[in-house]
């Protein structure tokens, strides 16, 4: 499967915050773009990747891609659908 081609257009890192701020920093990130702009999450492996796409998804944003990286982080790539 060919690797999906975006634009990232806002970066967020969340890993240095815990449940539920995660995804308060998330959501804001997401509110300060436009609608079909790209947001990427540097997050922490557990309740971060357990819990914050799954509330994005609720929000009604489409997630991209969910990567890990070689030191047990993420990078969460979300679509902003309108409000």
């Amino acid at each position: 499967m060919a690797d999906m081609a975006f634009t990232v257009d806002d970066r967020v890192d969340i890993t240095d915050v815990v449940c539920p701020v995660t995804f308060v920093k998330t959501k804001i990130a997401l509110e300060e773009l436009e609608d079909g702009q790209i947001l990427q999450v540097h997050m922490n492996s557990g309740e971060p990747i357990l819990n914050v796409p799954r509330s994005v998804k609720d929000e009604g944003h489409k997630i991209l891609k969910i990567s890990e990286n070689e030191d047990g982080t993420y990078e969460l790539y979300v679509r902003k659908v309108g409000d």
